[in-house]
């Protein structure tokens, strides 16, 4: 596999965090906040939405009571998702697309990790340097493009 064809499993985080639709948005804020991270995958075998950090700021100021709702009242669904060993540069792709920051990695349908735009701006620049290194293989002694 090329440098151009790194597997998202390379660059992904893993476990991914998941919460049940059951977990309220006071647990979920919680248990972003302790682990550090800026989103929850819903559900446990089966994805059934994500929730990140700005849709529970998006709560503040709302009828809505983080003790009492539950995620499942905010969180995006359905889910954009890759397989691990999609490439990198797919990734980008299909959040670009879908408008989304972040994907859930699947694999047999159970989630396995997640990357998002920062894992993909953290590798993308280091890639392209490597790429512009290596030598021209196409152009042989005597010829110009």
């Amino acid at each position: 596999m090329s440098r151009k064809e790194t597997p998202v499993s390379e660059i992904m985080s893993s476990p991914v965090q998941t919460v049940t639709e059951e977990t309220t948005i006071a647990e979920a804020t919680d248990v972003l906040t302790d682990e550090q991270i800026g989103s929850l995958v819903i559900g446990g075998e089966i994805i059934c939405g994500i929730v990140t950090n700005t849709d529970i700021v998006r709560t503040v100021g709302t009828d809505i009571d983080p003790t009492e709702a539950t995620v499942t009242e905010i969180m995006s669904d359905p889910v954009v998702t890759i397989r691990p060993h999609e490439a990198v540069h797919v990734a980008g792709e299909r959040m670009g697309r879908n408008n989304v920051t972040r994907l859930p990695v699947t694999e047999d349908g159970q989630p396995v990790g997640i990357v998002t735009t920062t894992d993909l701006a953290h590798f993308l620049p280091k890639n392209r340097i490597l790429m512009a290194s290596e030598p021209e293989k196409d152009v042989h002694e005597g010829e110009f493009e």
